[in-house]
């Protein structure tokens, strides 16, 4: 489930902004490079990430990283998921919080 979260924020931050520096995206990410580099190829082999590369810079070789339609999907359902978990985690603390409550109130 770990690997589902991780792959939900890398796609939300390739989302935001595709030109991201697999520095700049590990470091918002709080990810190892080679954390960050594992799901990448992860998603890349599951066709949920293209990666295209612009070798234009005169001083590197740049890459976007673009969702594809089957990632953007993938990226839907790990976001529904993640809200039911939410959802299931609130309803859960309102039921402790009211058992709580009532037991202050003897």
């Amino acid at each position: 489930m770990k690997s589902n979260q991780d792959h939900l924020n890398l796609m939300r931050q390739i989302n935001n902004k595709p030109a991201s520096t697999q520095r700049e995206l590990a470091k918002n990410l709080g990810f190892s490079l080679g954390k960050l580099n594992y799901c990448i190829k992860a998603l890349k082999e599951k066709g949920m990430v293209k990666i295209k590369n612009f070798k234009r810079n005169k001083n590197k070789i740049e890459y976007i990283y673009a969702l594809t339609p089957k990632g953007i999907s993938y990226r839907t359902k790990l976001t529904i998921n993640f809200m039911k978990r939410k959802i299931d985690e609130y309803d859960q603390l309102q039921k402790e919080l009211k058992i709580l409550k009532t037991r202050n109130n003897k």
